[in-house]
């Protein structure tokens, strides 16, 4: 017993870099919600359904802003967001970091090209299964895509940040070739 008791300790951290499957599932309803956001330093309210209103949004879920992984995530989607917005996309990032904190990563990181939210109760995180378990008061890095009429097109978890976009890229043009949307 205790061999396997210190196995799984041994094991614990290895397992929690692992990609995995995003605990919400393509076709599921997309949990609404508003949230504290800021693009470009400056702060708002943000809406999922008032952004689905105009388009699919792909929700990006990191553990913590100005940490290698996370700011390394930041400049891809910054560099993509032309991209995702002629596929009529808005792209957002969610955290656990207080809106302060948000405002100058908005700036540095996201390079003021799309807004991130203050999930600083977890509420979000909670509600679309991307706590991360080895730190639970982090995000897990996971991003979903959610088509105008609020279901899950796409979810993809994995902590390392540099398939994220590339991922949610193909899942978008996917379903636009497939909807004609």
């Amino acid at each position: 017993m205790a061999r396997l008791k210190a196995l799984t300790l041994a094991l614990a951290p290895l397992l929690a870099t692992l990609p995995a499957f995003a605990s919400l599932k393509v076709g599921d309803k997309a949990p609404d919600f508003q949230a504290q956001a800021s693009l470009g330093g400056q702060a708002s309210l943000f809406s999922l359904a008032a952004a689905l209103q105009k388009g699919p949004v792909v929700l990006y879920f990191y553990p913590a802003a100005f940490t290698p992984g996370c700011t390394t995530e930041a400049h891809l989607f910054a560099e993509a967001v032309g991209s995702f917005q002629q596929l009529g996309a808005t792209v957002v990032g969610v955290s656990h970091d207080d809106i302060d904190k948000l405002n100058r990563f908005s700036v540095s990181e996201c390079r003021g090209k799309f807004a991130v939210l203050s999930d600083s109760d977890q509420a979000i995180m909670k509600a679309y299964d991307a706590v991360l378990a080895a730190k639970p008061q982090l995000a897990n890095r996971t991003s979903y895509i959610i088509a105008p009429d609020g279901r899950i097109i796409h979810a993809f978890t994995d902590l390392k940040p540099d398939q994220h976009v590339a991922n949610a890229m193909a899942a978008l043009r996917r379903w636009k070739d497939q909807t004609g949307k």
